[in-house]
């Protein structure tokens, strides 16, 4: 049956995955695949323009927008929906429980002296490259995770199997005093970016593909109000991502520590 068109206004990524999830979705089902392939047709049955980059309409969905109300509305009690890969251009509709990994209000906000060359500062591009320099140069991941580390690539494109292509915002890896060696996927998030469960199934599935040996210990920092940065160490348990441990960080001026946030920090006991 011919559809009406959508209206200019509507946000055709949105047009596009309700379309995508009403045509395959079942009453009682929790999860089926569709793909890529599927996006033209669908695009052509709405009359709207399909979009240039078709990973962005799935990559809008996860982080920035979220899934339309609609579809979410379906989900059960204590479930939402989440895309997530299936394979080389799959994808699969997942019902999980709810996770929301979101800075705590009541932690308290730990300064450190800001060792970001002011080269770097004035001319990142975006605030996840602003967010990601910070991590780097300041050795944000050594001082949360209480190991040495070395960034080994970042923006890293890969395909994992039975998931397809992935992309890790930063990859370190890094060693503690007892010689443990470790990678950390590092995910960073700025601006109305929002944390999705898949980005640490994904993280976690690559770091196990390639690098086998070598113990995973995902990340996440995000900004928070006056620049602060909140650092997360997530896990999976039982399919759903938990916090192993978050901290809040200020990069200030040395001179701004003051002598008693000094001695403060000194009475504080180690993890």
């Amino acid at each position: 049956m011919s559809r009406e068109p959508v209206p200019r206004s509507a946000n055709r990524y949105a047009a596009i995955i309700e379309a995508i999830f009403q045509k395959h979705r079942l009453e009682g089902v929790r999860d089926f695949e569709f793909t890529r392939a599927e996006f033209e047709g669908v695009a052509a049955d709405l009359k709207i323009v399909l979009p240039k980059n078709l990973g962005d309409v799935i990559y809008a969905m996860r982080y920035r927008s979220g899934l339309p109300a609609s579809i979410m509305a379906t989900a059960g009690e204590g479930l939402e929906w989440i895309i997530e890969g299936a394979g080389a251009g799959k994808y699969r509709f997942r019902q999980v429980r709810l996770s929301r990994v979101s800075p705590r209000a009541d932690l308290v906000t730990i300064k450190i002296p800001d060792a970001t060359p002011e080269m770097i500062s004035a001319h990142t591009l975006g605030d996840e490259q602003a967010l990601l320099a910070r991590v780097r140069y300041n050795r944000l991941i050594d001082i949360f995770l209480g190991i040495t580390t070395h960034s080994l690539q970042n923006h890293l494109r890969t395909t994992v199997a039975g998931v397809g292509q992935i992309e890790i915002d930063e990859v370190y890896v890094g060693v503690d005093r007892y010689g443990r060696q470790f990678v950390v996927p590092v995910q960073a998030k700025g601006g109305s970016d929002k944390h999705g469960v898949v980005q640490t199934q994904q993280d976690i599935a690559c770091c196990e593909a390639k690098f086998p040996s070598l113990i995973c210990r995902p990340v996440s920092a995000q900004f928070m109000a006056d620049k602060r940065i909140a650092m997360f160490e997530l896990t999976l348990q039982d399919g759903d991502v938990k916090v192993v441990a978050e901290r809040h960080y200020q990069l200030v001026p040395a001179h701004a520590i003051t002598a008693l946030e000094l001695q403060g920090y000194a009475h504080r006991s180690g993890d």
